[in-house]
């Protein structure tokens, strides 16, 4: 074996069927398209889902509930997150700035401080919205809890 008698592997080339090229080619006529119809038609393209009249699966399955538009996305920092920055940081006064700074939050993200855990330091929280436990949390050890 050398390079001049290299050959593809028998089947892997096979010639292009050429369409439409008069009835001697096996191919010409209706150009192996059928008899009528939109489908033998140029410029024919089929809905998308349509399942040929049957009736097709994105209506056959029952669709449930709603999104509401108006809804609000909050991104939650509960209150011992706060207590750890306090601890390990030393931060006092939170705000949506220092908590992107620790990666807590995104740029654009709304931020609701919730009540889970202990808070033992005196802060000072502006957020976007607070949970009730999450206010009496802060304003029970003399903090300010800031809505924005």
């Amino acid at each position: 074996m050398n390079l001049s008698n290299l050959k593809p592997a028998k089947g892997a080339v096979r010639k292009r069927k050429r369409i439409g090229r008069g009835s001697g080619s096996g191919h010409g006529g209706t150009s192996t398209r059928g008899h009528k119809g939109a489908q033998s038609r140029s410029g024919y393209s089929q809905k998308k889902g349509f399942e040929g009249g049957q009736m097709p699966l994105y209506r056959r399955v029952p669709k449930g509930g709603f999104k509401n538009i108006n809804r609000v996305e909050y991104v939650g920092i509960n209150i011992d997150r706060i207590q750890q920055l306090h601890d390990e940081k030393g931060i006092t006064v939170f705000t949506p700035e220092i908590f992107r700074e620790n990666g807590l939050v995104s740029k654009n993200d709304l931020i609701k401080v919730l009540g889970r855990g202990e808070l033992t330091a005196k802060v000072e929280v502006s957020a976007h919205a607070f949970s009730e436990t999450a206010m009496k949390a802060i304003e029970n050890n003399g903090g300010v809890a800031t809505k924005m």
